[in-house]
Parts: C-alpha cells; structure tokens; sequence
C-alpha cells in the first residue's frame, strides 16, 4: 500500500488527541530506536526503547513501572496506521470530521450526530448507516493487527536485551561459585566478576522497566483510540436509526 499523505495522518491523529492533552505533542516525529530489526505489519511500529543503564536497583528487586500515558509517537504511529488504511471516498473519518466540526454549536450529542449524518449522507449518496459502522469497525481492525506486531517487537526486545543479560549473569554466578573454592590467588577474577554481576542487575532492572513501560504507554494510546471509535460505534448505533 503507498505511504498516505502526510496531512490525511495529521488530520485524523487530530480526531483523536488535542494539542492540549498531558503526554501528547501533535507534528512530533517518533523516536528513533537501536532496536533489532523485526517483522512489521502495514505500518511500521514503533520499538520499544532502550537507553543505557542508569540507576541500579538491588538484586532480588521487581522493576518499577508506572501506569501508561498516551504518547505522541505512538499517537503518531497509530494515525499512520489508520491513514493507510483509509479507503478512497467519504468514510467513518468524513463523518467524524463533520461531527467534530458540530461541537462548538451548542447542539446536544444526539443533534451533533444526526446532523452529522445528514451531511455525510449528502457527500457521500448513502442512507445506510452501516458505511459508518464498518469502516469504522475496519479502522479497530487495522490497529488491532498493528497492536500485534507491537507485541511481537517487545517480545523479541525482551529477549535478546534483558534474556541475554540474564544469561550471563546465570554464567558469572556460576563462575563465582567455583572461582570462591580455589585459591586466594584467583581473588582478583572473583571480584571483577563481582562488579559485572552487580551492573547486569542493574541494567536488566532498568532495560526491563523501560521496556514495560514503553508497552503500557503503547496499550494506553491503543486504548485511547480505539475506546473513541467504538463510543463512535454505539453513539452511532444509538443515533442514527
């Protein structure tokens, strides 16, 4: 499928995070990431990020994360997603469009969505509400397929990053406990181990909690979405009889 025009992402990213809301910054490119390479679906989803290590939290210890936040990369990413698979001619989108541009009338909701409808149906020709429900119902879809390649890309981060440090430091455990039975010449390796089993605890806490919280920002902004699109759904469903 061709890349969408870049303002048809802006405008439906627009439907769907203000400007205005806490963790979002609409016209943001996303991140780049050094993650591995990994299948994609349509859209390419975002990694989850990992920095180098920091802080180092004692052994034993569960990372610390926190509940998720709707990020702008992703916020970006998923209006690609749903750029691309806008089909040709007016849609749900259209239709959205037009009921957002009601908001600021002082009409109730129930108003907002007939007259809505009434407009879309003199663009688009149709008197059959389900046009609205299916593309959007299509939009759900799209995101739900891209939401599982995400998860796919944080499986194989975890993985190679933090199941690769856990390797070694299984290896250097078991290095220390033979190394702690021989002589006091080899005291020096004991201690270098030492120190290396004390920062790959540190990183595997940190790379991990970095890596979840990537996650639960991503199902935040999911969610975000796709909670807008079926209020949408039932609103229309409701409405438009």
């Amino acid at each position: 499928m061709p890349e969408p025009d870049k303002s048809i992402g802006r405008k439906i990213l627009s439907f769907f995070v203000k400007d205005e809301e806490p963790g979002t910054a609409t016209g943001t490119p996303p991140v780049a990431s050094s993650a591995p390479v990994v299948p994609r679906p349509s859209a390419s989803v975002p990694t989850p990020g990992v920095t180098s290590p920091g802080s180092v939290t004692p052994v034993g210890e569960s990372p610390v994360s926190t509940p998720g936040t709707v990020d702008s990369k992703f916020a970006e990413h998923l209006a690609n997603v749903l750029a691309q698979n806008n089909p040709p001619g007016p849609d749900y989108f259209e239709f959205r469009e037009t009921l957002r541009s009601l908001s600021n009338l002082g009409l109730s909701e129930e108003k907002q969505f007939q007259a809505a409808w009434a407009s879309f149906k003199a663009l688009a020709g149709s008197v059959d509400v389900t046009v609205l429900t299916n593309t959007a119902n299509g939009y759900i879809a799209a995101l739900n397929k891209d939401r599982d390649g995400f998860a796919k890309s944080v499986e194989t981060a975890l993985a190679e990053r933090v199941g690769g440090l856990q390797n070694e430091q299984k290896r250097l455990q078991t290095d220390n406990e033979s190394l702690a039975k021989q002589l006091v010449e080899i005291q020096k390796q004991i201690d270098a181990n030492t120190n290396r089993l004390t920062a790959i605890t540190g990183e595997i806490t940190e790379q991990s909690a970095k890596i979840t919280q990537n996650r639960q920002n991503y199902e935040t902004t999911f969610a975000h979405f796709t909670d807008q699109i079926k209020d949408d759904i039932a609103k229309m469903a409701h409405y438009l009889k």
